[in-house]
């Protein structure tokens, strides 16, 4: 068997992956990468560039059906769903290419091709070679979707993420297993685009939103345009003319396809981590300081969607960059405030603190999209914004349900981060008329009549 060392060992080549690679080399450390396929990120490749795609593309219709509302009159909308497929992939080749400029730019023996196994906390193989990391090991191998077993009678009528996108036309009706940012965001494109959706589970939140307002704020929202069967337990069986049946207790759906987006759990299984001694939870998941992304005291470091902690891009590309870094013996940087955004419309945003989690004496501030005047200019009623501050006076959490929420999350995870009181926060430039009145609507209420 071949032998190689190296300062840092980086395993998996996607966001995470390149990240941590270029932190670490950046330090000056001899860095190795190990790929099993052909790089490049989940984000670009079967993630949130190409549902972008869709859901600009289902934006675009709804838009034109909407337009009488505003006295323009455009005839009947119809869609080509050959011409939608191509754009969305060939937009997602050229973001996937992007992405593998800096995958290709790595010299070429820097790489080896093939699965790493742990052999210790310091050392793995790779097909015949032995490779030893003297500063630490990256682990950024990503996730996969899951396939529910109640969904194993209609398997080949089901799409997860990673093969929804080369569909070639669109189904009448389609069953989404999973009320998560990805199950919403693809279910209201689909269904933008004519498709008849119906989103299924069997928890009673959408979008990963704690607020119980809110959720019940986007639900309804999204319910004008999706059949949403929350808090059920569905069972799936095949018809005799080649669909699939989903029922429930009260309900029923017969689709042509099913979207599985239930969950991305971490790709760890082949690295036998229980060979390197580092704390693993129940679902052998190893336990990670938020902060450092390192597991426990060990040289071991987790990033991306392997460690089964936000994953979205924003988090595996930063989290990449501290673990290599810090692998390569740079210091940990501050926490960020946690930040979740699910692209539907309206968009749903958790920023900070949560609602489950909120400190005793936390206050509470509302705004109603319907009382926003940009936003019902722009024909939006529908959506609700809180805002949390605690005991002291100081913003501490969001969760929102809006047009533009994306754009409000980020002031107010900045406003978080900078540690900004609630009066100061209300007290801003909000010009007018803007959707970021929201905040200082929210931000006066939380601050009551007497402030």
């Amino acid at each position: 068997m071949d032998s190689r060392d190296c300062d840092v060992l980086i395993l998996g080549a996607g966001t995470a992956g390149l990240k941590a690679y270029k932190a670490a080399t950046a330090r000056g450390a001899d860095t190795l990468i190990v790929e099993r396929g052909p790089g490049g990120s989940t984000c670009t490749r079967v993630g949130c560039m190409p549902s972008k795609l869709l859901i600009a593309a289902g934006r675009a219709a709804h838009q034109a059906r909407a337009a009488s509302e505003f006295g323009v009159d455009i005839g009947a909308v119809t869609i080509d769903s050959a011409r939608v497929w191509r754009r969305v992939r060939a937009e997602r080749d050229r973001f996937v290419e992007a992405v593998l400029d800096d995958y290709h730019a790595i010299p070429a023996d820097r790489v080896i091709h093939g699965v790493a196994r742990f052999l210790a906390a310091d050392t793995v193989t790779v097909g015949d070679t032995r490779v030893t990391a003297r500063g630490g090991i990256v682990i950024a191998t990503g996730g996969r979707p899951v396939m529910p077993e109640l969904l194993e009678p209609v398997r080949d009528l089901v799409r997860t993420h990673e093969t929804i996108f080369e569909l070639e036309t669109l189904p009448r009706a389609l069953a989404v297993l999973g009320a998560g940012p990805l199950g919403l965001e693809l279910g209201q494109a689909f269904a933008r685009l004519g498709v008849a959706v119906t989103v299924i589970d069997a928890g009673r939140s959408v979008g990963g939103l704690k607020d119980p307002e809110v959720n019940e704020a986007a639900i309804a929202a999204l319910g004008r345009e999706m059949t949403l069967a929350l808090g059920v337990e569905a069972e799936a069986s095949a018809t005799d003319n080649g669909r699939a049946r989903l029922t429930w207790d009260g309900g029923e759906a017969v689709v042509d396809l099913i979207l599985a987006a239930t969950g991305r759990p971490p790709s760890l299984a082949e690295l036998a981590l229980e060979t390197t001694g580092v704390a693993l939870d129940d679902h052998g998941t190893p336990e990670v300081d938020p902060r450092s992304h390192r597991c426990g005291d060990s040289a071991i470091f987790v990033a991306g969607d392997a460690g089964a902690w936000r994953p979205v891009l924003h988090e595996a590309a930063r989290g990449g960059r501290i673990a290599g870094d810090v692998a390569a013996g740079g210091e940990p940087p501050r926490e960020l405030p946690a930040f979740a955004i699910a692209f539907t419309e309206p968009n749903l945003v958790s920023v900070g603190c949560g609602f489950d989690s909120l400190p005793e004496g936390a206050r509470i501030g509302a705004a109603k999209v319907v009382d926003n005047g940009r936003a019902t200019v722009d024909g939006e009623d529908q959506g609700l914004v809180r805002l949390y501050g605690d005991a002291e006076g100081r913003l501490i959490g969001a969760a929102i349900a809006a047009p533009s929420g994306e754009h409000l999350g980020h002031l107010v995870a900045l406003a978080i981060d900078r540690g900004t009181d609630v009066a100061t926060f209300a007290d801003q430039a909000w010009y007018h008329p803007t959707v970021e009145e929201l905040l200082q609507a929210a931000a006066r209420d939380l601050l009551g009549p007497d402030d």
